[in-house]
């Protein structure tokens, strides 16, 4: 059962290393996502799953102990998700699942074992569901850590140039998550959040699937547009 959720946004300069100069820019994100994760460990789960989208050839589960790496982003840093296990995975872990395991490294994650799942930004909402219902059911008590920007159309200079539907499709996103809303995610538009770049649109939905049921409040921490991309902190517990 889904005792707890952090949603955090998973851009590669939420890394000060990788932002460099522009880092200060993002410390409330990272200081709201810290707030997050310290959510997820008073819940006391007894699973933390984290989920993020990921591209071709980079879908499936993570094992603890995956490793990941910002080198491609210019940074000789390495991360790792979660203590290593009795055998290192071959693969690498996609960007936001690289990010996340960067948060949880810097707040000294130790409070349940870590299990990582890539999907596409295609999932369709039937699947994401499904996909959040199987997950909410892989332990007695289990916490999601959601990976996902929102819009990157929010400004003239932002990745997807402006577009004028990128702020309320933000907007709604962020009442539901502050809401705990399962529903208004579940109804989010696959085709439109693909238009505004909204990379977090599945993994959201994936969320609003395992909550079913569960009746956590939510509470949103963070909210903001830097770069001309929604960027969004919420917990549900």
């Amino acid at each position: 059962m889904l005792v707890a959720s952090a949603v955090c946004p998973c851009p590669p300069l939420l890394v000060p290393e990788v932002a460099a100069g522009a880092a200060p820019e993002l410390d409330a994100a990272r200081a709201a996502c810290t707030d997050a994760l310290g959510v997820l460990a008073a819940a006391r789960p007894d699973l933390l799953v984290v989920v993020g989208t990921a591209g071709q050839g980079e879908h499936g589960p993570y094992p603890q102990g995956t490793r990941g790496t910002f080198r491609g982003f210019g940074v000789d840093l390495d991360v790792r998700l979660g203590p290593a296990g009795p055998f290192v995975p071959e693969r690498q872990l996609p960007t936001s699942l690289a990010v996340a395991a960067w948060l949880l490294e810097r707040t000294g994650w130790a409070d349940a074992p870590i299990e990582g799942l890539g999907v596409p930004d295609t999932l369709e909402p039937e699947q994401c569901a499904a996909t959040g219902r199987e997950l909410a059911g892989r332990a007695g008590r289990v916490a999601l850590l959601v990976m996902g920007d929102g819009s990157a159309c929010r400004t003239l200079k932002a990745p997807g140039y402006l577009d004028e539907r990128a702020a309320p499709f933000d907007a709604e996103v962020a009442r539901a998550l502050a809401a705990a809303d399962a529903a208004a995610l579940r109804a989010l538009d696959p085709g439109l959040a693909r238009e505004l770049k909204a990379a977090g649109r599945a993994p959201w939905q994936i969320l609003a699937g395992a909550a079913e049921h569960t009746g956590l409040t939510g509470s949103l921490l963070y909210e903001d547009a830097p770069y001309g991309v929604g960027y969004l902190v919420a917990t549900w517990s």
